[in-house]
């Protein structure tokens, strides 16, 4: 499965695609949509996400993608140039078909590090170690929708199984049993 995973942003819109292959997470391609502030309205910059986030998909052709949710900020004038851009990058999924999925930060971050408050900087080595690259990123928006990626790839694994006890458990999973 191709996960693209999105970080949405008004002025730098991260991105990153991975392919899960059984219990194995590869690196396809990870970046950020910078788009200019200065002398650009809005509603050019939603298009703009929207075209450069296509291309990304159809250069990967992904199976689902991946969004972190709006979280709610102190000024409402960013929240909705957030909620625009998030609009934009959605679209952009949706008009190739993609599932969509919506993952709140703090939901991504227990993810990928195992803790819910993690610090962008736990986030970003951690992807850097499950996907094992080598470079740090310039921006932790690129790591953050890498995050998102991974976090659904994690979460969307063969259907859970349930057990009715430890031994039930145990037997339905021997492969995550350490003797």
């Amino acid at each position: 499965m191709i996960v693209l995973g999105v970080d949405p942003g008004s002025i730098v819109c991260g991105f990153g695609v991975i392919e899960k292959k059984g219990k194995l997470l590869f690196l396809v391609e990870y970046g950020v949509l910078q788009v200019k502030k200065k002398n650009e309205e809005l509603p050019q910059r939603l298009k703009d996400i929207f075209l450069r986030l296509q291309s990304v998909i159809e250069r990967t052709s992904p199976d689902a993608s991946a969004f972190e949710s709006v979280f709610y900020s102190k000024n409402a004038q960013s929240l909705a140039k957030l909620s625009h851009a998030r609009g934009s990058a959605i679209l952009a999924a949706t008009m190739h078909d993609l599932p969509i999925a919506e993952y709140t930060p703090r939901v991504v971050k227990k993810a990928v590090t195992g803790n819910g408050n993690a610090s962008k900087e736990q986030v970003q080595f951690m992807v850097k170690t499950l996907l094992k690259i080598e470079e740090t990123p310039d921006f932790f928006d690129a790591t953050d929708a890498l995050a998102v990626a991974i976090c659904h790839a994690l979460r969307t694994e063969s259907p859970h199984k349930t057990a009715k006890s430890w031994s039930d458990w145990v037997r339905q999973n021997p492969e995550r049993i350490k003797s």
